[in-house]
């Protein structure tokens, strides 16, 4: 189960690009996998790495200091393409907890509300806004509170957003599906005793 999601405060890295899709995210080839510790190196593969496998100096998340980052501010269509769950947990590998983008793929989005990462839906202007000021001040922190639903930028202004309730509720209870269902765990034997009784 995903850890609980009430107010996190990370290092943002400016992501210049739309239509990041989930193969550009977690690479087809990696998709078999054990979900282990070497998943951060799938995540932004080949984006971060060449053929031979050296980094590549020029891919944000190979900078110091959004090497560290928590949060990505992106621009629209984040997460576009094929269904995988696997980019969400290439993201989490990595230690990225919330996208910030004008839009997100659906399935991306629902994937990562199930997953413990938090997608944050802005305006284009506030997310080229907050791309700047990241990028004019490296290491600049953001601060998403869940509960309050609002992003703190490094200047200071607040960006109310909004996450359907229900997954917002099991975010902030670190709960998956599986999790929830096992909330009511007294209620489901009381009801098979009495069935079966």
């Amino acid at each position: 189960m995903p850890e609980p999601f009430l107010s996190f405060t990370a290092i943002a890295a400016p992501l210049d690009m739309s239509n990041a899709d989930t193969d550009q995210i977690m690479p087809a080839r990696f998709m078999r996998r054990p979900r282990d510790e070497r998943y951060a190196q799938y995540g932004f593969h080949d984006l971060r790495f060449t053929p031979d496998g050296a980094t590549r100096p020029d891919f944000v998340l190979n900078q110091p200091p959004f090497d560290r980052a928590g949060i990505l501010v992106a621009q629209r269509n984040f997460g576009v393409g094929s269904s995988r769950e696997a980019a969400v947990y290439a993201l989490l590998a990595i230690g990225v907890r919330c996208v910030v983008a004008e839009s997100f793929g659906d399935i991306f989005f629902s994937n990562a509300l199930k997953n413990g990462l938090v997608p944050v839906r802005l305006p284009e202007a506030a997310c080229a806004a907050l791309r700047a000021a990241v990028t004019a001040r490296p290491g600049a922190e953001i601060t998403i509170d869940l509960r309050a639903e609002t992003l703190t930028a490094p200047d200071d202004s607040v960006h109310p957003f909004s996450i359907p309730a229900f997954s917002r509720d099991c975010l902030l209870r670190g709960l998956d599906e599986i999790g929830l269902t096992l909330t009511l765990l007294p209620e489901i034997e009381a009801f098979e005793a009495a069935r079966t009784g």
